[in-house]
Order: C-alpha cells, then sequence, then structure tokens
C-alpha cells in the first residue's frame, strides 16, 4: 500500500530542490545587484536597468532553446553558427520579400538545422555533443559562402520597428522575452510534452517503458533551439541593421552558462525555465558591471568560463547530496 506514494514523495522532493535552489538563485542576483551598485553608481540607474534588460534578450531567447535540450541530457553547440547562419538568410531575404516572410524563411531554416541534428540523435544514437559540433562547422561554413564572406549592411530601416517600439513602456523585444519565457514555462510545467522532456532526461528508457513518445519529444528540443536562435539573431539584426556571418560567435557558451548558472543539471531531467532566466540576468549583470567599472572586455571570456565551472562545481555537489 506503501508503494504508489513513493513516486509522489520523489516528485515532491525533486520540486522543493528545484523552488530551494531558485530561491538561492534569486538570493545570488540580488546580492550581486547590489555589489555592483556599490562598485559603480550607475549600475542601478534607470536606464542601465533597461540596458541590462535589453542585453539580456538575445542570449535570454537562445538560452530556452539551450534549456529545453538540456533537460533531455544533450547539449547544442551549434546555436551559434546556426544564429549567423539564418541571419545571412534573414538578411538576404529581406531584400526580396516582405519582413515577416524573412523572418519565417530565417527561422525556418534554424529549425530546419536543429531538425537534422535532432534526428541524428535521436535515431541513431550519436552523440549531441559530436553532431552539434559538426554542425556548428557547417553553419558558420555556410553563412560565409550565403553572404560572400561579407556583412550584409543594407537592411531596411523599417526593421529596427522590432526593437525600438514600446507597448505599455516596455520595449518591444523585453516583452517579447517575457512572454517567451512565460510561454515555455508553462509548457514544461503543465503539459505532457514538458514532462516527457524530464523524463527523458531523467532516464530515457523508464520513458520509452511508460508508452512515452521518446523519439519525438528528443528531436523537438533541437528544433526549438535551432528556431530561436533565428529569432534571437533577428532582434539582434534589428539593432544594429546588419547580418554578419561571424554574428553568434560564442553564443552557445553564453547561452549553456546561462542555463547551468540557472541549477540545470548537463545529465539532464533537472532544471527550469525560472532558472535559466535568472542565470540570464546573473551573466548580463556580471558583464554589464565588469564594462561600468572599465574592465578590459578581454577579461569577460575567464570571468564567464570561471562561473561556469564553478556552477558545475555546485551541481555536483548538490547532486551527491539528492542522491543520498
Amino acid at each position: 500500500m506503501t508503494q504508489p506514494s513513493q513516486p509522489i514523495s520523489a516528485d515532491r522532493a525533486l520540486l522543493n530542490i528545484t523552488r530551494r535552489l531558485e530561491f538561492r538563485m534569486v538570493l545570488l542576483a540580488l546580492i550581486l545587484a547590489i555589489a555592483l551598485s556599490f562598485l559603480s553608481p550607475y549600475f542601478l540607474t534607470k536606464n542601465n536597468l533597461f540596458n541590462v534588460l535589453d542585453q539580456s534578450v538575445v542570449i535570454g531567447i537562445v538560452a530556452v532553446g539551450m534549456t529545453f535540450v538540456i533537460l533531455t541530457g544533450g547539449i547544442d553547440l551549434s546555436v551559434g553558427s546556426v544564429a549567423g547562419l539564418t541571419g545571412v538568410i534573414l538578411g538576404l531575404a529581406v531584400q526580396h520579400f516582405p519582413l515577416p516572410i524573412a523572418i519565417l524563411f530565417a527561422v525556418g531554416g534554424g529549425a530546419g538545422v536543429g531538425l537534422v541534428s535532432g534526428f541524428l540523435i535521436a535515431y541513431f544514437g550519436l552523440a549531441s555533443f559530436v553532431v552539434t559540433l559538426g554542425m556548428m562547422a557547417i553553419g558558420r561554413s555556410l553563412a560565409y559562402i550565403f553572404s560572400g564572406q561579407t556583412a550584409i549592411s543594407n537592411i531596411p530601416s523599417a526593421m529596427s520597428s522590432l526593437v525600438y517600439t514600446n507597448i505599455g513602456g516596455i520595449p518591444s523585444n523585453v516583452l517579447f522575452l517575457g512572454v517567451l519565457y512565460l510561454l515555455a514555462w508553462g509548457y514544461l510545467t503543465y503539459t505532457k510534452g514538458g514532462r516527457t522532456i524530464y523524463a527523458i532526461g531523467s532516464n530515457k528508457e523508464a520513458a520509452r517503458a511508460a508508452g512515452l513518445n521518446v523519439f519525438f519529444y528528443s528531436v523537438l528540443p533541437y528544433v526549438i533551439s535551432g528556431a530561436l536562435a533565428a529569432v534571437a539573431i533577428t532582434f539582434s539584426i534589428a539593432q544594429i541593421l546588419s547580418a554578419d556571418p561571424l554574428a553568434g560567435n560564442a553564443m552557445e557558451l553564453d547561452a549553456i552558462a546561462a542555463v547551468v548558472i540557472g541549477g540545470a543539471s548537463l545529465f539532464g531531467g533537472r532544471g527550469s525555465i525560472l532558472g535559466t532566466l535568472i542565470g540570464v540576468l546573473i551573466m548580463v549583470m556580471i558583464r554589464n558591471g565588469l564594462n561600468l567599472m572599465g574592465i578590459s572586455p578581454f577579461w569577460q571570456g575567464s570571468a564567464i568560463g570561471s562561473i561556469i565551472i564553478i556552477a558545475l562545481l555546485v551541481e555536483s555537489i548538490v547532486s551527491r547530496r539528492v542522491a543520498r
């Protein structure tokens, strides 16, 4: 009679752990904000806070897709090159088609790359690291070929309205980011698909034995990741009105760092959209603070890399305690 209650207790324990982790991440973000406000008097100004939110949009969008992938126990190293490739596709398409159609071309291209990666990983059982590493090289190569090895700068100025339009006093790109996170949170929390993604990351064979569609929900995260990489670069192009084949360089590092800092396990099955959002804000605040303090951008890579290692160390310690 006591056996049926064990899975429920385990689910509740995992939920409590996740909530405690998210609470610690919120507390860390607040402590970081307070520390930066002392180190730089400009940090807590209204303009800079809006700047932090604006800087969170591109990496925040990519981090949503990366969260889906990491929850299944995979990783997507191709998001940066996919962003560069789809940015070039958008830059070329917008010369001949209306902006909405051009964006659809770009998003469809990103989703297509993700579909190929996901299929190779799910159907043939290939390592996600190797497949997406190969896609990274292919995507960057195609970006150079399609662009003619040069940035596409004749982007229609009307595209800037995607970023510089205010809705209720909130920039449209920031509002889009908030809606995206709300939708992703709802999907992962309340739908069968979301629970299946968690189940695949926790134990793929058990999920298959339970009758879940493991193949479809193993491919879907990569499709989402590729599509969102295209969406992210769309907002970036709208800001600078230029599509560079080098765009998105090292974007995968920032996305993975944000997800891991947010408490997700690289082994899959544990993490949350809220945690990823907090991770993104922590990442952006650190970079913003370093810029305000006049620290060389070359040191920022060291700072982000150190944060990833520390986050992995903490994640390992937490995992061991959970296992006990």
